[in-house]
């Protein structure tokens, strides 16, 4: 362990309060779109396409969000201050004595509110069918620049660094053993925690590892039908996700536009919308959601920058050895299992789910809930 982890951190309570004035200048923005012109198609090939935004736009006018600022504050929030970085998380014990305690890490361009609905879930599974035994106690952060996590204080955020801080997080709150799940960004600092490895550290369940073919022809000849599809999906998302290459080269021009248009902000999120395939789950009122918290945090610069920060990181491929639970959704990236054991010799749980994408916490959460469930009881 690394000797920062005995500096003790602050830890003070935070409530989501945004003021009517922030809420005021939303609307009146929203009232000022200016759309941009059309496509010659008005289809999602292009991008985010105006007949979305027009009606996306009507729908966040109507938005209650004190509404929402209330669900969320019915858990407790709090920030830490981790190598004078604020944190801001969630933290929801169980009633049930002996609860696995969990983190759950979140995805991009998504927070902590990624899993509102599973918390429910997790912490009594007695009120939803399940046993007490599998009964956890929740942190949920928001990764450095993500969410409430503001501002951000200094570079190098990793999610190598994030792990770290996570780990030093969760011992502060006085967790000498816990697990964590995560998807799509939370995944990858589920994996650095993996390759941490800390002490009394349980496993990691993600939906997604992110293994590609490193040109070895022998891994092609182990490949089943299935994963040609996975590797399709691979294309089909580089040929669409051209987010990746603009956070990772300009993070701070991209976050000009995203912090000062909310019409901006909306339309860069179209990864909710899985670019517009036909195959998300994600309700309108969800993303509504999700950016609401985005542009009153003022979050873009911060999550933008994250791509950046990880593309700079000069670092040799390594083997994680931790246990390691795998959920794949239908409509998600499909991790290829040739390619996964490979970087990860310690994978003890599979599981696929006929339906659900890429944010199957806000889309099928009960089925996440139960499959974290059965991994970590698959541990004991």
């Amino acid at each position: 362990m690394n000797s920062e982890t005995n500096i003790q951190i602050s830890i003070r309570p935070f409530t989501v309060s945004v003021s009517e004035a922030e809420i005021t200048d939303l609307k009146d923005r929203l009232a000022r779109t200016r759309l941009p012109q059309p496509a010659p198609t008005d289809d999602w090939d292009a991008g985010t396409p105006n007949s979305y935004l027009r009606e996306a736009v009507d729908a966040w006018r109507a938005f209650d969000w004190r509404d929402a600022e209330a669900k969320i504050n019915e858990r407790a929030h709090f920030i830490a201050e981790i190598d004078e970085q604020p944190i801001h998380f969630i933290h929801v014990r169980s009633a049930h004595e002996g609860a696995t305690p969990l983190l759950l890490a979140h995805t991009y361009p998504g927070s902590s509110v990624d899993y509102l609905d599973m918390i429910d879930e997790l912490v009594d599974p007695v009120a939803h069918g399940g046993r007490a035994e599998d009964a956890f106690d929740v942190v949920i952060p928001d990764a450095p620049g993500y969410g409430f996590s503001q501002p951000l204080t200094s570079s190098g955020w990793t999610t190598a660094r994030v792990a770290a801080a996570y780990d030093r997080l969760m011992r502060e709150l006085g967790y000498d053993s816990y697990g964590i799940h995560g998807s799509d960004n939370g995944a990858m600092v589920a994996r650095e925690l993996g390759l941490l490895n800390p002490d009394g550290f349980l496993g990691l369940h993600v939906l997604q590892l992110f293994s590609f073919p490193s040109g070895d022809p022998a891994e092609f000849e182990k490949l089943e039908p299935a994963d040609y599809a996975g590797l399709e999906h691979m294309q089909w998302f580089q040929s669409v996700g051209g987010y990746n290459t603009m956070n990772a080269s300009r993070p701070q021009t991209v976050a000009v536009g995203l912090s000062d248009s909310p019409l901006g902000l909306l339309a860069y999120s179209e990864l909710f919308n899985s670019f517009g395939n036909g195959t998300s789950l994600v309700t309108l009122a969800q993303i509504l959601l999700e950016v609401s918290v985005n542009w009153f945090a003022n979050a873009a610069s911060g999550m933008s920058r994250s791509y950046l920060e990880n593309a700079r990181v000069q670092a040799e491929p390594q083997v994680s050895h931790a246990r390691t639970g795998v959920a794949v959704f239908k409509d998600d990236f499909q991790t290829i299992r040739v390619f996964a054991e490979r970087d990860n010799d310690n994978i003890v749980h599979w599981t696929r789910f006929d339906e659900g994408g890429h944010f199957a916490a806000l889309e099928r959460p009960a089925l996440v809930a139960g499959d974290i469930r059965s991994f970590f009881a698959s541990l004991r």
